[in-house]
Order: structure tokens, then sequence, then C-alpha cells
């Protein structure tokens, strides 16, 4: 079974749309998008300062339109079974490609989220990681400098939230303990209670969207812990909490492998997923959008599978 992991918040490389940028699947996707940046995302990824890519609201737009029109290039291809899973804001794209949303409303609901989680949050948010420490090392630097666990990833790669000053104290002491540790271009404390007053409201702006069933051929997983999704009704609380709660990607890569997936496609933006779910998944074949240097070799690859 193929399974379509949709990327989260992180660097974005000014090429994230040159794969499917003069695609006509794709261009209803950036159409969408412009309505909620203020400028064509093929446009705005090149001309902006990686300040104005990082900041909260246009990386998560743009994170899930890289994911959305990745997919809409290759969707008429998945005729068989498919896993789906997102990784933080990935989680929006996710459900679009599981077909619970069309695009255009995952983008505004994406814009939402984005606004809610900067208004609950402040100015000085951050995350970090840290690989190397385990849950007993770690926990007292937690407390120590007032940061969270924000997502638990494989291999002890622990990505932390709390304000830009604790996150860089505790990533200096975790680095003296002999840890890899460093800050990631997220400038907001997203998974931690911090943004604690952003899910209610969310999840109001989710249940009054209106939600189309899981697509016939789809499997869709909580990004948040791997539990399987089959009415987005049931789902909408889940969706909305995470933005204040950790995540377990490493429980969703356990999930994926419980299903029998065999194949993995990252839809990106980058290849962050396809090299945390290699490693931790080695019977896994884990592919990333833009590690193909044409279109026609993705679509060539996914109609292999």
């Amino acid at each position: 079974m193929l399974a379509l992991l949709c990327g989260g918040q992180g660097t974005l490389s000014d090429t994230i749309f040159d794969l499917v940028a003069d695609q006509p699947a794709a261009e209803p996707i950036f159409a969408a998008a412009a309505a909620f940046l203020g400028a064509d995302p093929r446009k705005f990824i090149k001309t902006r300062n990686a300040d104005e890519l990082s900041a909260n609201h246009s990386s998560q737009i743009l994170t899930v339109t890289s994911a959305l029109a990745i997919h809409a290039c290759i969707a008429d291809l998945l005729t068989e079974q498919t896993a789906v899973t997102g990784y933080s804001v990935g989680e929006m794209a996710a459900w679009s490609v599981a077909g619970i949303w069309t695009a255009d409303e995952a983008l505004r609901l994406t814009d939402i989220r984005a606004r809610l989680m900067q208004d609950a949050a402040g100015p000085d948010g951050r995350l970090g990681y840290v690989r190397g420490l385990d849950r007993t090392a770690l926990a007292p630097l937690l407390t120590k400098h007032r940061c969270e666990v924000a997502i638990r990833n494989p291999d002890l790669l622990v990505v932390i939230g709390g304000a830009e000053r604790d996150v860089i104290a505790l990533c200096g002491e975790a680095a003296k303990e002999g840890a890899r540790t460093g800050l990631l271009a997220v400038k907001i404390a997203s998974h931690t209670t911090g943004l604690a007053q952003a899910c209610t409201p969310l999840q109001r702006a989710l249940d009054k969207t209106r939600h189309a069933a899981v697509a016939s051929g789809r499997i869709l997983l909580a990004g948040g812990d791997g539990e399987r999704i089959f009415v987005a009704e049931d789902a909408t609380a889940k969706l909305a909490s995470q933005v204040a709660h950790p995540i377990d990607w490493a429980a969703t890569l356990e999930a994926l492998a419980e299903l029998g997936v065999s194949e993995v496609l990252d839809l990106g933006p980058g290849h962050a997923l396809a090299e945390l779910t290699r490693a931790s998944q080695p019977s896994m074949r884990c592919y990333s959008a833009d590690g193909f240097r044409t279109l026609a070799g993705l679509r060539n690859w996914v109609a292999s599978e």
C-alpha cells in the first residue's frame, strides 16, 4: 500500500513549486492560495525573504499549497487503496487529499487556523529541536526552561516549543549534554498549551464547514497519533485541539506500518518526512516529490506502485 504524507512548517525553499508550476491541474490550487497570500504563491516564494516566508500565516498557507499542488497533479493515478496523513499543519492538506474538503476549503480553513494560532500565541514563540536525549534526561530541562514537547519523532528527535529565549536556553543546555539541537524556522510555539485559546474557535470553524465522506480508496490517519478517521464530524475536535497539544509522529508512522504500507511518498514541502520514515521504518520504500526532477518522472513512479 502507498501512503501519502503531507509535510509541516519548516524552512521553505524557493523551488517548492517548480515541479508543478506550469501544470493546469495545479492552477486552481495556486489561485485559491493567492487569495490568502495576497500574491500568486509561485511569485511569493521567489520574491520574499526568509523572515517573510517563515512568518506563521504565510508559512502555513505555502506549506498546505505545496502538498495540495503536488497531489492535484498525481490524483488521477491513485487508483489503489492509499493511506493519507499529515504532520502538523500538513493534516489540513491530508483531509483534503482524503476527500473531506475541497482544496479551496482546506486553504480557507488553514488561513483561519494560522490567524487564530497567531492571536493566541503572541509575538515571541518558537520551535526548536533536541535529538539524542531520552525522556528522563529531557524532562528536567523542559521544566527548568518553561518549554514543552511539541512533537515526538522517532530516533529520540523531539520538537520543543516555548518563548524563543527559553527554547534557545534549553537547546544550549541540551547541547552541553551531548544532544544535537537547533531552532526551527517556525516562529510560534505550535502544539503547546500556549495556544489553547485557539482550539475552541478553530473547532467551531471546522464544524461549520461542509464535510464529505472520506473518499473510497483512501485511509485517513490522524497525524497526532495515527488513529484512523472514519467520519470527519467525529474528528474535528481532535484536529482543532492538536494546535495546543503535542503530536506523536512516531506513533503515526507505527500505525502506517501496521496498515501494511510498503511505499511512502512525501508530498512536501521538502523531504523531512521521507527521511524520518526511512530511518524508523526501513522496510518501507520512501520517496519525496521534490526528489524527482520532472513531473513525468514522479507520475511514472506513482503509476508503477
